[in-house]
């Protein structure tokens, strides 16, 4: 077989296609493995979801002292809300967490707030467990489709230590906390 210009652009044409299909194999959505064993009945997504997309939150909450509820003279550190970044399991930014209200933004620019349906405890020192349901995406991207977003693997994130007195009225703080967001679609 003698070897020609448009022998050589076919090869090469071949490889090409050959190459592009396997990239684009593995670009698939498969579903993420996560077990739920270890988590509290409350907080674990009802059958018929799947994990579609695994991020970790660093950032801070914000709690300001206010006037307790219902009494008088009383003072307490309320939750203001959270503002974080959120990473992929290889560490790279691929979103944010702010609020309120409780708001998820992907880097894709498809965003989503949720409603909360149940807290369990997760340890001294650390917010609670929380499993919520998302409300329609807005945008295109990540977060379209999604319909329960579980809170786990938490560190820190509870009211300052500091003393909330009547002294401090109107005064915020922020604590470091860390905590898994856990994105669920339906199947």
């Amino acid at each position: 077989m003698k070897t020609t210009p448009a022998s050589i652009t076919a090869r090469l044409s071949l490889i090409a296609a050959a190459g592009l299909l396997g990239a684009c194999s593995s670009m698939g959505s498969a579903p993420m493995a996560s077990s739920q064993s270890g988590l509290p009945d409350t907080i674990k997504v009802p059958a018929g979801n799947h994990l579609a997309w695994e991020t970790t939150g660093t950032g801070e909450i914000t709690y300001e002292c206010r006037d307790k509820a219902n009494a008088p003279g009383q003072t307490e550190w309320v939750f203001v809300g959270p503002k974080a970044v959120l990473t992929d399991r290889a560490g790279k930014a691929v979103g944010s967490y702010y609020g309120p209200p409780a708001t998820w933004e992907a880097l894709d620019g498809s965003k989503l707030t949720a409603t909360q349906l149940a807290v369990a405890p997760s340890g001294a020192g650390n917010l609670p467990y929380q499993l919520v349901k998302a409300n329609p995406a807005s945008g295109s991207g990540a977060l379209v489709g999604v319909t329960y977003i579980q809170r786990v693997a938490l560190k820190g994130g509870v009211a300052p230590a500091a003393e909330c007195n009547t002294g401090k009225r109107g005064q915020r703080e922020t604590v470091a906390y860390q905590a898994d967001y856990l994105f669920w679609k339906a199947l």
